[in-house]
């Protein structure tokens, strides 16, 4: 099953606008990614070799880290992001896990339900890739947000900061 990558939306001018998900490019850098980023947590700026070294990083790791985008046509910047993460287990036969983080959409373009169709579209990748389970961490005023995705509540999450 391969993630729907195509959709309109609605911007704020009530016109619709084709939207493509894709995977983070390294061009995306210039487009506003990090920046974007920073809208849901500390994103200090990054040179471009910097932002060139992490891309490396992250492509090494091939199928199981993937960052999707939505670049707006008009404008060029991104506007939306998610990234999904594959945990190989020794449980369930071996099976995977996902686990979804970083999804922001533009403050300037909320509403457009651009975060449900990227969450959707790493649940569908979690899906190809045969994990048999979901997860991701979220604030409490985003509850309703991610229960509209078809998440449910579990158990409780702990974290330890350095």
């Amino acid at each position: 099953m391969e993630p729907k990558t195509l959709f309109e939306a609605e911007k704020t001018n009530g016109h619709k606008t084709e939207f493509k998900i894709r995977q983070l490019e390294i061009s995306d850098h210039a487009k506003g990614f990090t920046e974007l980023l920073g809208q849901l947590s500390q994103c200090p700026s990054l040179s471009q070799s910097e932002f060139e070294a992490r891309f490396a990083d992250l492509v090494a790791l091939g199928d199981d880290h993937h960052i999707a985008v939505v670049e707006d046509p008009t404008s060029g910047r991104i506007i939306a992001t998610g990234s999904i993460f594959i945990e190989k287990k020794f449980l369930r036969g071996c099976s995977s896990v996902g686990h979804i983080e970083d999804v922001v959409v533009d403050k300037a373009t909320r509403g457009g339900h651009l975060g449900q169709r990227i969450v959707n579209y790493l649940i569908d990748r979690a899906k190809a890739v045969g994990c048999y389970k979901v997860i991701l961490d979220c604030t409490p005023e985003l509850r309703v947000f991610y229960e509209k995705c078809g998440f449910v509540e579990k158990n409780v999450q702990m974290a330890l900061y350095f």
